[in-house]
């Protein structure tokens, strides 16, 4: 087999791996919380710190792999990707499990920005045709079977498996790239914007650690504040960094076109929404539903199953549609099917949610294909690599400040619902809070277990009439902004923006930046620091 065949495996390889750990963990969170003791803000980091590492260092990432090799830094990152992945499988404690989650991030993130760019330097023409589309499908499928997949580890097994079956994979896939891969650089390749990349990192950590402290300890407290005003403090530094240094990481002027200001509202708003929500609806399922993690895979494959078949169709539609029409309208259904989700009750069935899974399922396989292309093709194809990493950066950050904001307003709500709930049973009135911290632990039936015999039924009744009336609230606000970013895809997103192509560069992938044939030169060079899927 050609060396550039076993580039197209282990590239597939990697990237399967990497999209199947994020929805596979998703499923896997409660037994997570129970086996390690987490408490809530702990399940809500063992997301955001994949997302937070991932999104702060993209674009850095393929900056370096510039600079010291593709196949260099390809090989770091799957180092890095699987030692994380073990550690996380060996986790002893939820601070350990998040130390690697991070770690994990950082292997992403380098494997996410030269996994493409590895494909683009070995094939060309119609081979490269063929390489994306076999590259595409393996996203699709890796996302689709992610749910199920992670539940029939999670049952089967444990909720360990689901990071240690990475290892034997990552390990192959080094062997085969130290082996059959060739290297690839980029002469001249300017030095990494770490000014950037230190005060992004230090913005984004700063925020979502307010956020998700304000679920813990309230607005009002002084490290709340703080964090919140640090946060906000380092996202002016690193805008005035960006606006100084000679090769920004991120070049702010791309704002300046309408489209790509509304594709990236649509990759915030989209991630923020319904991805943000799936940990809160598996909380739901599992916690107080009662379902496996098996179980609650094979009915989270509604969404999924529904995103796969819509973005094949909006992938075909793209060709001849504007995209404004496929992202305004994907995100509008996104937000209809999670407001139509709301009205659940305490004694309500799972199969209130199947309008709302399919409906935002479909909507968000709308969105996604047509976002990609919208990144890149408003700017020249010498900046098509940072605005497919920005709009990833965005899609990362909407999911990490999605899940810490509605985690607040989760603690919040639920203590409201259940102090108003519990007021006619006066040995429980007023303990809502307290009640909370336990039942967000993953210990509702210890809750129930240990109350007076006489108390248990309106218990009962109570934390599953709180738990719906704080998901109804949650799927009211993530609706409401999958609509308010429809709103601004359709006002923002025009087709003028769009920077015409040459005859001869239809390629498959909207961030190709080569001459279908020859060598890759320093100003017509693929160079996404992302790939235009969603690893979240």
């Amino acid at each position: 087999m050609e060396l550039k065949w076993w580039t197209l495996l282990v590239v597939c390889g990697a990237t399967f791996m990497l999209l199947l750990d994020v929805t596979i963990v998703v499923v896997a969170l409660p037994e997570i919380q129970r086996g390690l003791h987490a408490t809530f803000a702990d399940v809500q980091w063992v997301i955001d710190a994949y997302a937070l590492t991932l999104a702060s260092l993209l674009l850095t990432a393929g900056s370096l792999a510039d600079l010291y090799g593709r196949r260099r830094l390809f090989i770091i990152g799957l180092t890095v990707f699987t030692l994380g992945s073990l550690l996380c499988g060996l986790a002893q404690s939820p601070l350990m499990l998040i130390a690697s989650r991070s770690a994990q991030g950082v292997g992403g993130a380098i494997l996410f920005a030269t996994s493409l760019a590895l494909l683009a330097q070995n094939f060309h023409g119609r081979e490269r045709g063929v390489a994306f589309g076999i590259w595409g499908a393996v996203t699709g499928v890796a996302t689709s079977l992610g749910p199920i997949l992670g539940g029939v580890i999670t049952s089967g097994i444990n909720w360990r498996g689901i990071f240690l079956v990475n290892v034997p994979i990552g390990a192959f896939a080094v062997v085969v790239t130290l082996w059959k891969v060739e290297e690839s650089r980029l002469p001249q390749a300017n030095r990494p914007d770490w000014f950037g990349f230190a005060a992004l990192t230090l913005s984004l950590v700063t925020l979502v650690y307010g956020l998700i402290r304000a679920g813990e300890i309230g607005w009002g407290n002084s490290l709340v504040l703080a964090s919140v005003a640090l946060g906000a403090l380092f996202l002016l530094v690193f805008g005035i960094v960006e606006c100084r240094v000679s090769h920004p990481m991120f070049d702010l002027s791309l704002f300046r076109t309408p489209t790509f200001l509304g594709g990236s509202i649509a990759a915030f708003t989209m991630n923020g929404s319904l991805y943000a929500m799936l940990v809160y609806l598996v909380l739901y399922l599992q916690d107080d539903l009662g379902y496996s993690a098996l179980q609650t895979g094979l009915r989270l494959v509604l969404i999924s199953g529904g995103s796969l078949i819509a973005a094949t169709l909006a992938g075909r539609a793209s060709s001849f549609v504007p995209v404004r029409w496929l992202i305004g309208p994907g995100l509008f259904l996104t937000g209809v099917g999670l407001v139509l989700m709301a009205g659940i009750r305490g004694d309500s069935s799972w199969t209130h949610l199947i309008p709302g899974f399919i409906i935002s399922g479909v909507g968000s396989g709308m969105v996604n294909p047509p976002l990609a292309s919208t990144a890149v093709g408003v700017v020249e194809p010498r900046r098509a690599g940072m605005a497919s990493g920005v709009n990833t950066t965005f899609r990362q950050v909407g999911i990490a400040t999605g899940i810490a904001a509605f985690g607040t307003i989760f603690t919040n709500s639920f203590v409201s619902h259940l102090n108003a709930a519990l007021s006619s049973v006066p040995s429980l009135a007023g303990k809502g809070a307290s009640l909370t911290s336990t039942i967000q632990q993953g210990y509702a039936s210890r809750v129930i277990a240990s109350a007076p015999p006489d108390v248990r039924a309106p218990l009962v009744a109570a934390i599953q009439s709180s738990f719906a009336g704080t998901l109804d609230d949650l799927f009211v606000v993530s609706g409401v902004l999958a609509l308010v970013g429809a709103l601004f895809s359709v006002l923002l997103i025009r087709t003028k923006d769009f920077v015409p192509s040459a005859p001869d560069e239809a390629v498959p992938d909207p961030g190709d930046r080569t001459d279908m044939g020859g060598p890759i030169e320093e100003d017509d060079r693929f160079d996404p620091r992302s790939p235009a899927i969603d690893p979240a």
